[in-house]
């Protein structure tokens, strides 16, 4: 299944699929303050049966402290849910970022999906 979000609103895509029962969200644009509502609802919508959720953001090219929010706040859903996020491909600039405010400590940081989805 693949479902665009957002696209149209604010100049950021979420192409949704699954693979063995994860959810993997392909984030493109940049990630700031006029877009966190719509990352957030994307992030936030799962299935609490299955909330494991790999977000490639391959395609972001900026992310301001807006994004870190939304990930810390989804990040302790998908915990409270008994579930995981993680973070794949994260390109130089957001990769810096994710590590300076230590969010690469609380949530896993992978070079890959494919890295990303293994147990």
């Amino acid at each position: 299944m693949t479902d665009t979000h957002g696209a149209a609103r604010s100049g950021l895509s979420i192409d949704h699929t699954a693979i063995d029962g994860i959810r993997v969200l392909t984030v493109r644009g940049e990630i700031d303050h006029d877009v966190k509502d719509v990352l957030s609802e994307a992030l936030l919508f799962f299935d609490s049966a299955t909330p494991r959720t790999v977000v490639d953001l391959s395609g972001v090219t900026f992310m301001d402290s807006s994004g870190i929010n939304v990930f810390v706040a989804a990040h302790q859903s998908m915990s409270d849910a008994q579930g995981w996020l993680r973070i794949a491909s994260a390109q130089a600039p957001v990769l810096r970022l994710l590590q300076i405010v230590g969010l690469d400590q609380v949530i896993g940081c992978h070079s890959t999906v494919e890295q990303a989805l293994t147990p």
